[in-house]
């Protein structure tokens, strides 16, 4: 994974494209709860800098681990959606 570290301040959610047809919840500065129409949280979206670039991670919450895994890291917001829309 990439050494990328979460934003310090608080953002507005960034733009996804109406298809995805998803809701962003805000959970933490940089952290967004990525939430479908039915309303079950599908995993988090993470914005992340490195070196002046934004990135976002896809993470999803691992119920046999109690722990969060990343899915990995993309350019777009869109993208780090999908692999959450699309990996179970």
């Amino acid at each position: 994974m990439s050494t990328a570290s979460p934003t310090a301040s608080p953002l507005r959610a960034p733009a996804l494209a109406p298809r995805l047809r998803v809701r962003l919840i805000p959970a933490a500065p940089s952290l967004w709860r990525v939430v479908e129409p039915s309303g079950r949280v599908i995993g988090h979206l993470q914005q992340l800098t490195h070196h002046g670039a934004v990135r976002f991670r896809a993470r999803r919450y691992h119920a046999a681990s109690h722990a969060f895994r990343d899915l990995g890291d993309f350019w777009s917001a869109d993208d780090a959606v999908e692999s959450l829309r699309f990996t179970r």
